[in-house]
């Protein structure tokens, strides 16, 4: 038990990190518009803000499920990292709703949950044992 809550939460704190370090690097014009509470829609740079998320939540997801350990924990570790991903995405989101196009909320919120729990899938239990 003790080893999924570690995981949930390193995976949320590696998600975060990721996300703010791409933000205030790659799109930084971005971050900086939307900041200062002006609209911004120019898709190249918002697709892109996607696929940082979609690297945030994969690179979270693995980690917790390798953190987590067995197979069953780490999915349910993963599931639960993405709903909390998820509640979080929605607050930030509502939050600045009117400062960015519907398409990019609606979008960044349906592919937290599926991506994380995608990158538990992707954890292999390892090297089977050899048999003599």
């Amino acid at each position: 038990m003790l080893r999924a809550i570690l995981a949930i939460i390193s995976g949320y704190i590696l998600w975060t990190a990721l996300w703010f370090a791409g933000n205030l690097t790659i799109f930084a014009e971005a971050t900086k518009t939307a900041g200062n509470g002006e609209r911004y829609d120019e898709a190249g740079p918002l697709v892109g803000i996607l696929i940082l998320s979609v690297v945030c939540s994969l690179a979270a997801g693995l980690a917790a499920s390798f953190i987590a350990g067995r197979r069953p924990r780490a999915r349910i570790a993963a599931l639960i990292l993405g709903l909390l991903l998820l509640l979080t995405g929605i607050g930030v989101q509502l939050g600045v709703w009117d400062l960015m196009p519907v398409w990019y909320h609606l979008t960044f919120l349906v592919l937290l949950l599926p991506v994380t729990f995608a990158a538990s899938l992707l954890r292999r239990a390892g090297p089977k044992p050899h048999t003599a």
